[in-house]
């Protein structure tokens, strides 16, 4: 490990011990005597990470915002740029508070998106995170008449199975403060991660994957790089496409590249490159299949609405596997690359 990351380390591991316990009490004394429910105009989202799997993960919170409170504008604080192509869509969205990546590069940004927050009134602030400190801080220091600081409950866990889950424990964790606050609970499934392709952006990403394979067969994608551990070595990625392409003979087979432009498949077969996140997702939802590691492109996939295979070995399946429609998790810890195709052939593509 470098010098700056073991740095970074203690570093978040002083902040979080020191931010831990801000909130607590103030979520907890709501109580349920409340004379009436509250009106909910205005609803401020705290993720400041510009990771652009965490941004997605998040998109089933301001979902789960739009259909309890319709008329609501919401406003998120964030991080980076990925969030205005993310949220392009959401007409709920009001204002995108994006802190540079860099504070100390464009510290006067930096400062006005925390001002921002405490300027503006909001009725409810949401963080959610609940070991995020940064998040805990701007759910504390935003002007808001009410705080769900998404702490980890026991109750909400042993409620639901799946509440481990990224996308998903937050929704719960607001569902369970609504009630505190007389609102009917709800238990509906938890919505997907949705990027809201648009119609047109659809039609595009039909084009471009035709102009690569020029036929109408059905086709699996394939995103064979991930950052760190989670990265799979060229040989077993060749192993892998060999057996998945015998399997699937009639299928086309398609690379999408990362950013990075980097291939473990040596740039064998058909690839798709693009910087665009939009774009990215336009192509994938129009594929029969996704498969890659855990990564943020395996949740852009899901996110896109495509049918998503993702590859876990060394983080916790249960906290980010994809979950939307014929999607699921595989641990490649515990599975050959023969069972593991084995697996993906019960997926109807």
């Amino acid at each position: 490990m470098s010098i700056k990351k073991r740095i970074n380390r203690i570093r978040g591991a002083i902040t979080r011990s020191l931010t831990r316990n801000i909130g607590t009490s103030v979520q907890n004394s709501i109580g349920n005597d409340l004379p009436n429910k509250p009106d909910i105009r205005r609803v401020l989202i705290c993720r400041p990470n510009h990771r652009l799997g965490n941004l997605l993960l998040t998109t089933p919170l301001v979902q789960e915002i739009q259909q309890t409170f319709p008329n609501a504008r919401i406003d998120l604080f964030i991080k980076g740029g990925a969030g205005s192509l993310i949220f392009k869509n959401y007409k709920s969205i009001d204002t995108l508070i994006q802190l540079p990546k860099k504070p100390f590069k464009d510290l006067l940004k930096y400062l006005g998106g925390w001002l921002h927050i405490q300027k503006t009134r909001y009725d409810i602030v949401i963080n959610v995170v609940s070991n995020s400190s940064s998040g805990r801080l701007s759910t504390k220091y935003a002007n808001a008449k009410f705080r769900c600081f998404g702490d980890v409950d026991s109750t909400i866990l042993s409620k639901y199975p799946d509440a481990d889950h990224m996308a998903k424990f937050p929704v719960y964790s607001f569902r369970n403060f609504l009630t505190q606050l007389g609102f009917p609970e709800n238990t509906n499934a938890v919505a997907p991660m949705n990027i809201e392709l648009s119609t047109a952006e659809i039609a595009h990403g039909k084009k471009l994957l035709i102009d690569i394979v020029k036929n109408n067969r059905k086709t699996i994608a394939l995103f064979t790089y991930a950052t760190g551990d989670k990265c799979y070595s060229e040989s077993w990625w060749q192993e892998f496409y060999t057996k998945l392409k015998a399997i699937y003979p009639d299928y086309n087979i398609i690379e999408v590249l990362p950013v990075e432009n980097i291939s473990q498949l040596a740039f064998s077969i058909p690839s798709f490159y693009s910087k665009d996140v939009r774009e990215i997702g336009s192509f994938i939802t129009n594929t029969n299949l996704f498969i890659g590691a855990d990564s943020g492109m395996m949740h852009l996939a899901s996110a896109s609405n495509a049918p998503t295979v993702g590859l876990f070995k060394i983080t916790n399946a249960k906290i980010y596997a994809p979950y939307n429609h014929n999607s699921m998790a595989i641990d490649t810890s515990e599975k050959s690359i023969d069972e593991c195709i084995g697996i993906i052939r019960s997926i109807a593509i």
